[in-house]
Formats: C-alpha cells, sequence, structure tokens
C-alpha cells in the first residue's frame, strides 16, 4: 500500500503548526508522476514541474501559495501540427486543521500533499482550442491541406449551378485589367 505522507508533493508543516505568522518558502523542480489532462493537450508523464511555494501558518490551518510551472505537448486544433508550450499557474489553498468542518483540503499527521492542488490548477489552465500560432490558417476542409491563407475563415464552395457565374466574373476582371494596362 502506497504512504499518502511521502512523496515530491508531500510537504512536512510540523513546525509552522499551530503558529500563525509563521512561514517556510520552498522551491523545487519534480517530474510529473502522471499525465495530467485527457484533451487535445497535456502535460506528459515524466515532464518537468517547477514549484515555488509558500506556506504560511494561520488560525485555521496553514495556508498554501505559490507557482507551478509546466510543458504542455499535443496538436494544434487548427493544422494538427505537433505543440509544445508552457503552462503556469497560480494556485491558493487553505489546509486546515483536522477536526474542525470539512474541508477541501486538511492536514494530516503535520503534512500537506500538494498534487491534488497542482494538478488541478495546471489542467483547468489547459487551453481548450491551443493553436501553434494566433494566425494559424487551419487545414482545408475540401482537401485536408494546410491552407496558404492567414485569414483562417474557411471559404465555401461555390455551388456548381453558380459556377458559370463565378468564371464569367473572374473573365470580366481579367479582360477589365488587361484594357486598364492598354490605356496607361
Amino acid at each position: 500500500m502506497k504512504n499518502r505522507l511521502s512523496g515530491p508533493f508531500v510537504l512536512p508543516v510540523r513546525d509552522i503548526v499551530r503558529q500563525p505568522g509563521e512561514m517556510r518558502e520552498h522551491s523545487y523542480t519534480i517530474s510529473v508522476p502522471e499525465q495530467w489532462g485527457e484533451g487535445i493537450v497535456s502535460v506528459a508523464k515524466g515532464g518537468q514541474l517547477a514549484l515555488d511555494v509558500r506556506l504560511e501558518s494561520v488560525h485555521e490551518g496553514i495556508l498554501i501559495s505559490g507557482t507551478a510551472d509546466a510543458e504542455y505537448d499535443g496538436e494544434c486544433s487548427r493544422c494538427l501540427r505537433a505543440i509544445s508550450q508552457p503552462v503556469e499557474v497560480e494556485f491558493q489553498e487553505l489546509f486546515e486543521y483536522p477536526g474542525g468542518e470539512t474541508a477541501d483540503f486538511e492536514l494530516q499527521d503535520d503534512h500537506v500533499d500538494l498534487e491534488t492542488l497542482v494538478r488541478d490548477a495546471i489542467v483547468l489552465s489547459l487551453p481548450f482550442q491551443p493553436v501553434c500560432r494566433p494566425e494559424c490558417p487551419g487545414l482545408d476542409p475540401a482537401t485536408g491541406d494546410l491552407r496558404t491563407d492567414s485569414s483562417g475563415v474557411a471559404q465555401d464552395p461555390i455551388d456548381p449551378r453558380w459556377a458559370a457565374l463565378q468564371e464569367l466574373t473572374e473573365t470580366e476582371s481579367a479582360s477589365d485589367a488587361v484594357q486598364s494596362r492598354e490605356e496607361s
């Protein structure tokens, strides 16, 4: 059976428990224990996660605040190219002393386990529709090839019944261009 009071996300707080005003800061880098995220992008298992954490003792428990930096991998939602981009989140949560009202997070044997807190913050900040770059035009729905225009707006195919008119307008605009060159 896995001991929940050990691991890279578990920090001892015995020295600041029930001592309001006491504070400790920790900065460390760990490997992500499992894949975080299930959509188009996710933080890969074994990826590096940088944590900067501040532990502050308050009357109700231990206030945890900090930042987490990682990198997510996946596919651009427009052109399906592989992407890898950084994600940075801030978090803050109160780990209450045991025996009080029902709390989301609670101290366990003078330790705090940050894994759920950090994982939830990162997963909720992952983009729903990630893009490789803001101006990515995406794929052409008809051919499946990468579009060359940067508008990103899908061009509807011309109805075959109106194709003759399209050819007529193209012919007229070409003849107008020739005529304007001849006049100049």
